[in-house]
């Protein structure tokens, strides 16, 4: 297991590296959130950063990945120093929750301010940002009137034209667990049959490596999240913006339920030395500051209305957004995991 630990200092970027036996359940109640995180992305620093400046709390950051913390915290049962769990996608969410290691919280302005489709019913965990999953073309291969939704991705036109992430992948477990809700079993077990005889080859890699596929003319359509685009497009290496020119982004079911959205969450943990300070820190997370480092950092849409969007994000236009609520498609992921494996995605 890889862990990171840091620690955000009220000074700003101050920073200093923590022992392990430092972080206690002492220390968190005397004005430490002790943050467990499977976001791993340096703009985030800004984000504990303008919390601790904000409430004089400081944040102890344990990074890893997400079914690894949730195994920590299981371990350390009781005794656990960690306040907060953040990780990506409903389905790990989900996980956390099943887990039994999150604990039902209020707070009037989270409730407010979040939309109630991104909040589990129970009030354990909730979005902190959205991920728009999308099919992207390539420019000069495909006219975006040809394509509509994910269903019709199954379409045979579309015979070894398609590339995709393993059904490993929690982005694909959970767009798939919305089409289970939305088609019944019988229905999405025939689109990923569908689907599957229309890969382009066996997937491989991440989203970005799809992107880049398409661009270099492996299949003609993927299946990714918006921001992976989004870096290429602002990166600094000449040959990522190239693919990114290459590449159009398309919304599915624009005129039915919308387009599927993945989030990344939080809760607080059942055994929170700070329960009070770990709502604070959440409620910091939806403020229209931190929303602007989400949405600028990572190139994510917020959860709120009236951040700006990222310019390069802002180019892909408007959509509507798929109001399942998020807990819908996080527990029906193991179901889809199942499902996808009967229909050879793999």
């Amino acid at each position: 297991m890889k862990i990171t630990r840091r620690v955000f200092m009220a000074s700003g970027s101050a920073m200093a590296a923590v022992a392990l036996g430092q972080f206690s359940r002492a220390s968190a109640q005397t004005g430490v959130v002790n943050l467990y995180s499977a976001r791993h992305y340096d703009t985030d620093d800004a984000l504990y950063e303008s919390f601790t400046r904000k409430t004089g709390i400081r944040v102890n950051l344990v990074e890893a990945e997400a079914d690894q913390l949730i195994e920590r915290i299981k371990s350390e049962g009781a005794n656990s120093p960690a306040d907060v769990l953040i990780t990506v996608d409903a389905g790990r969410l989900w996980r956390a929750q099943e887990a039994g290691i999150l604990q039902p919280f209020t707070s009037p302005r989270l409730k407010s301010s979040v939309p109630r489709s991104l909040q589990e019913p129970s009030g354990l965990w909730l979005g902190l940002s959205r991920r728009a999953r999308v099919i992207m073309y390539h420019k000069d291969r495909v006219n975006p009137a040809e394509l509509s939704t994910y269903e019709a991705l199954a379409d045979p036109k579309w015979r070894g034209r398609i590339l995709v992430r393993s059904s490993t992948n929690v982005y694909n477990q959970s767009l798939t667990g919305s089409v289970l809700a939305a088609l019944g079993p019988q229905r999405t077990e025939a689109w990923a049959r569908g689907l599957v005889a229309n890969f382009a080859r066996a997937p491989q890699g991440g989203d970005s490596d799809q992107i880049r596929a398409v661009a270099a003319g492996a299949g003609d359509l993927a299946i990714s999240n918006t921001y992976y685009l989004a870096r290429l497009a602002k990166s600094d290496k000449p040959e990522d913006r190239a693919v990114a020119q290459k590449i159009g982004v398309f919304f599915p079911n624009q005129r039915d339920r919308g387009t599927h959205i993945n989030i990344s969450g939080g809760g607080v943990v059942k055994t929170a030395p700070n329960k009070e300070g770990a709502v604070k820190f959440l409620e910091h997370l939806v403020s229209p500051e931190a929303q602007a480092v989400f949405a600028r950092g990572n190139n994510e849409y917020p959860v709120i209305s009236g951040v700006p969007l990222d310019p390069v994000l802002v180019s892909y236009g408007n959509f509507k957004a798929d109001e399942m609520n998020a807990a819908v498609y996080g527990r029906n992921n193991a179901e889809a995991l199942r499902l996808m494996d009967r229909a050879g995605w793999r």
